[in-house]
């Protein structure tokens, strides 16, 4: 365990997001043992003239010109909005002159950050990147961090604005940090061909709402739905979801009843799902709302489109089907091979009819509390113990004073 350190903390997303956030989560357990500096990312000039007038805009434009930039969230953890605007430079075609551009903005990025490590008196500093290949990229030569820890979470790759200057940026900040950790095998195997210090950390989750001792009221929108009950809960993506297979799972299965939860995009709209009597559209829930529904489901499925958006991606909604006992049968991906114990993987509409059936048939008490286990295990606490595992592994075999 590392303890007693001082952490900078960069990333994608700000303090105050409204979504679920990786980073922040993490963050919250640093500051358990050590000190921690949660840095929002600067505005750019193009934010500033398409959104001035958003909330969060203004609160940000408004601690950029006070003198009180820095605030105290929680216990150890000081959150840094700021001051320096940057300009917005994804646009330039070329990497070259995106690099002298951006390498301005990471200086004044690095400005804003060393003075609040100096006003919080921050020593030997660890530095901690979620995903930040742009703003943050030669923070280790503006602010000297003793350890510096690239996070991968997402294939950001695969979408078209990271990869503009991504596809050469990120292997290069990959190779000279110190450690890179990753929240899948496969995100871990990729950032492995440039930096061989790269390390499977697994996925922290809260599974507080998703407790299956809970007795829970049927909802009224699934009264009428009888068992076998297959369900998915998420978002309803084209991109993310296989539809072709979907539709041929839900056709040839009459006699089972299929309940999707979520908001659906265009291309689910659309579809010839909805025309089928055995598939029912409930729309999104409160979160609090998920385990009701998901209690009722007899088997939950992840019918994954695997393509280079999803393929690495942890899938969160795994463990919250597993945490309330559920039967599970996914798409099987690199990312799923550590639920392969407790899962049934395939890829066909027919290896689902298969799999679903034999999940149907096998189930058990006994099979129901392994997955329960399973999924407890996957809390930030072992996630983060996993990261001071890499960095001190990495120290040992690069003799780095800690």
């Amino acid at each position: 365990m590392i303890s007693n350190r001082d952490i900078v903390i960069v990333g994608l997303q700000p303090w105050d997001i409204e979504i679920g956030s990786n980073c922040k989560n993490i963050a919250i357990e640093f500051a358990r043992n050590n000190r921690v500096l949660y840095v929002n990312s600067p505005l750019d000039t193009i934010t500033i003239w398409k959104s001035r007038d958003k909330t969060s805009v203004q609160k940000r434009l408004e601690f950029a010109s006070s003198g009180n930039n820095l605030v105290q969230v929680a216990s150890n953890i000081w959150n840094l909005y700021p001051k320096s605007i940057i300009r917005s430079a994804n646009w330039i075609p070329f990497t070259s002159l995106f690099r002298a551009i951006n390498k301005l903005n990471n200086r004044r990025f690095a400005q804003d950050i060393s003075a609040a490590i100096s006003v919080l008196s921050f020593k030997n500093v660890l530095l901690f990147n979620d995903s930040d290949m742009f703003r943050s990229f030669y923070l280790q030569e503006l602010i000297h961090p003793a350890v510096s820890i690239y996070y991968s979470r997402d294939n950001l790759m695969s979408q078209r604005y990271f990869y503009k200057h991504g596809h050469i940026l990120e292997p290069e900040l990959i190779k000279k940090s110190t450690v890179v950790v990753a929240n899948s095998e496969y995100l871990a195997g990729l950032a492995r061909k440039f930096n061989e210090h790269s390390y499977y950390v697994g996925q922290g989750c809260d599974l507080s709402l998703f407790n299956p001792t809970i007795i829970r009221r049927r909802p009224a929108d699934m009264e009428n739905i009888t068992g076998p009950v297959i369900g998915y809960i998420g978002a309803l993506s084209a991109q993310r979801l296989d539809i072709s297979l979907l539709t041929e799972l839900c056709s040839k299965k009459k006699e089972w009843n299929f309940v999707f939860i979520g908001e659906k995009d265009k291309e689910f709209e659309n579809s010839v799902l909805n025309i089928l009597s055995n598939v029912f559209f409930l729309g999104l829930k409160e979160g609090k709302q998920l385990p009701d529904y998901l209690s009722y489901f007899d088997i939950a499925m992840n019918p994954q489109l695997i393509n280079e958006m999803t393929i690495g991606n942890y899938p969160r909604k795994i463990d919250e089907y597993l945490a309330m006992g559920k039967p599970v049968v996914a798409t099987e991906t690199v990312a799923m091979n550590i639920f392969k114990k407790v899962t049934y993987l395939g890829k066909s509409a027919d290896e689902y009819i298969s799999l679903i059936n034999t999940a149907l048939t096998e189930d058990s008490v006994e099979r129901q509390k392994e997955r329960i286990r399973f999924a407890r295990t996957h809390t930030w606490e072992n996630s983060v113990n996993a990261i001071y595992a890499a960095v001190e592994n990495a120290q040992k075999i690069n003799k780095i004073q800690l």
